[in-house]
């Protein structure tokens, strides 16, 4: 298939790019910088400059594919204070995107997160298809991945890809890299109450695989889960980083959480276990990379870059 993949040099998108083009696809991928456009040419890929706001560009770029992969996000924005403008934006550019492919019996495929949909229990693909879960821009994004299931019902081969807070690996710049970096300068690695909740997680490059198989054989109107851990308490992460690092592991208090974690304290106390049991029986996807806790203990997150 020629693949329209945005969001093709970010973390996720630079494990999805090859593992399409292993499979004998031919993929564009959205490039906003000189240096997004070189690394996909370097990877293979050819390169549509454009940005998620240009959205007759989006259009295009999905009109001239056999298959969309949606993996770009404001992160910038939405962690410098502004989410609610980073999923108005990801839902514009998911209409867009839509509005392309209508009719066309193509496939779509839309990165969303897990965080949320079932808090305190396991979630499960069935989870956060009803109204009144999150509030404000949570609820904007979930909104957003029940209209891509929607565009089954106007011939669109949609399906939504549900990555856990960490997908992890060697170069991760994100939660678990975050973390490490807040034990090391606070000199102790923390978590938050008795750091009995739990996070999933799945490594990169499993993560990829799921993208490719649900461009390939997702029926229309899946829902698909990330997951390899399906639960790692935050205390276990927090004992691997104070073991690797050297320092003391120790619980902050609630009201210390904010001046300790800066934004990440928002995230750090979910209760979000989920399940894949659906994804893989559905795929046949089986995760064969290291789990969380192996891959931080390979220490590739403690060396300074």
């Amino acid at each position: 298939m020629r693949v329209f993949v945005t969001g093709a040099s970010g973390w996720i998108g630079s494990a999805v790019v090859p593992e399409l083009i292993g499979a004998g696809h031919q993929v564009t991928g959205l490039a906003r910088s000189d240096a997004s456009a070189a690394a996909l040419t370097a990877a293979g890929a050819q390169v549509h400059r454009g940005t998620l706001d240009d959205l007759d560009s989006l259009r295009s770029a999905a009109a001239a594919s056999d298959g969309v992969i949606h993996l770009a996000f404001k992160h910038d924005i939405a962690f410098s204070g502004d989410f609610q403008g980073a999923v108005d934006a990801d839902r514009r550019a998911v209409e867009a995107l839509g509005e392309a492919l209508a009719g066309s019996d193509r496939p779509f495929v839309l990165a969303s997160g897990l965080v949320g949909l079932a808090p305190g229990r396991v979630a499960t693909e069935q989870d956060g298809h009803g109204a009144g879960q999150p509030s404000g821009g949570a609820r904007t994004r979930l909104t957003t991945a029940q209209l891509t299931l929607a565009l089954a019902s106007r011939g669109v081969r949609s399906s939504v890809v549900r990555l856990p807070p960490t997908v992890h690996g060697e170069g991760d710049n994100g939660f678990m890299a975050t973390l490490v970096g807040i034990a090391r300068d606070k000199g102790v690695s923390g978590y938050l109450g008795d750091g009995s909740n739990r996070w999933p997680a799945a490594h990169r490059l499993d993560a990829a695989h799921v993208f490719r198989l649900a461009l390939e054989e997702a029926p229309a109107g899946s829902v698909l889960h990330v997951v390899a851990d399906q639960g790692v308490p935050i205390r276990t992460v927090a004992e691997v980083i104070g073991r690797q690092l050297g320092i003391p592991v120790a619980a902050i208090s609630p009201e210390n959480a904010g001046e300790h974690f800066g934004w990440l304290a928002g995230f750090l106390g979910a209760d979000s276990p989920a399940s894949s049991t659906l994804t893989r029986e559905l795929l046949g996807w089986q995760p064969t990379h290291p789990g969380l806790i192996d891959d931080l203990d390979k220490g590739h997150y403690f060396h300074r870059s």
